[in-house]
């Protein structure tokens, strides 16, 4: 049986002042595609200027993923950052693409 990767992962800002929440396939390229729409008012992600890897977690199926992504989603700021410092204590960007 093929084994496949999915991925919820949490963006910011540089400011850090907003948390993204996503569900990909391929980390590298959806914070490509999230460098690319910097600023762009038609997506959150990009009116915000959240392109910022912090946080990840890795699936093996993507109903799976989607269900926590979705979790996460639900869950207020501060839950947010307590689960980030769990695997991330000082907040650092993890963006190893650069």
């Amino acid at each position: 049986m093929k084994s496949h990767n999915y991925f919820v992962y949490i963006i910011t800002n540089p400011g850090k002042t907003v948390l993204y929440t996503g569900v990909t396939n391929d980390l590298q390229a959806r914070v490509e595609q999230h460098k690319a729409n910097r600023g762009k008012p038609e997506t959150f992600a990009g009116r915000y200027y959240c392109f910022k890897f912090l946080y990840f977690e890795r699936y093996t199926y993507v109903q799976h993923a989607i269900e926590r992504e979705k979790e996460i989603k639900l869950m207020g700021r501060e839950d947010k950052l307590q689960l980030i410092k769990k695997e991330n204590p000082a907040l650092m960007f993890m963006d190893v693409w650069e």
